[in-house]
This record gives structure tokens, C-alpha cells and sequence, in this order.
């Protein structure tokens, strides 16, 4: 089986959830979680504090510089992230799907780099 990231994506300016939403969404992704744990296709998931937590870490002339992140000046912030053992392609559209990021953001999916 391949290993297909699901990166979540959440979007600068957007409406935070109340606290009662993100129980709602947070008991959404359980579910899509116990899905894919129960098909074998789940192998790890995790969520991200917000992108203005981040650090980011440059080497020049072997001298580390740390900055306050996030690096990308872009209004789509990585938000988590999931990597599922699928049969193909069109099965982690599916799983990602089902997530309600989908329906709230967007989510990137893409295969890991086999070795």
C-alpha cells in the first residue's frame, strides 16, 4: 500500500469556530479516524498550533538564524495533518473527503516519497 499525506489547511481571516463547533468538528474527525483505523489504512494523525506559534530555523554559513514563523506569506496555514496507507490515489481522495476541513478549507493530498 502506498502512504498518502492529508495535509489541513486552514485559511487567515476565516471565523474561529466556538468552542461548541470544535467539539462538533473535533468529534467528526474521531469518527473519520476510527474509519480509517478500522480499515488498516491509518497510520498517524496530528494538528498544529496556530502558524504565528511556529519557529523557523535557517542555517547560513553554519550559523543558525530562528525567526518567528510563520515562513510562507500566505493566508492558507498548514492546520494538521494525516498519513494513511491506501490502496491508491482515489482512496485517499476519499478519507480526505470525509474529513470536515473539506467542507471548511481545503485539504491537500499527496504521496509520500517511497525509498
Amino acid at each position: 500500500m502506498k502512504q498518502y499525506m492529508l495535509a489541513v489547511h486552514s485559511v487567515e481571516g476565516e471565523p474561529t469556530p466556538s468552542d461548541d463547533q470544535r467539539q462538533i468538528l473535533f468529534a467528526q474527525v474521531d469518527r473519520v479516524n476510527a474509519e480509517l483505523q478500522a480499515a488498516g489504512a491509518w497510520v498517524f494523525a496530528g494538528g498544529l498550533q496556530p502558524a504565528d506559534t511556529a519557529t523557523v530555523v535557517r542555517v547560513e554559513a553554519g550559523a543558525a538564524t530562528l525567526t518567528d514563523g510563520p515562513f510562507a506569506e500566505t493566508k492558507e496555514q498548514l492546520g494538521g495533518y494525516f498519513v494513511v496507507d491506501c490502496e491508491s490515489l482515489d482512496e485517499a481522495i476519499e478519507a480526505a473527503g470525509k474529513l470536515p476541513t473539506a467542507r471548511h478549507g481545503s485539504i491537500e493530498v499527496r504521496p509520500l516519497v517511497e525509498r
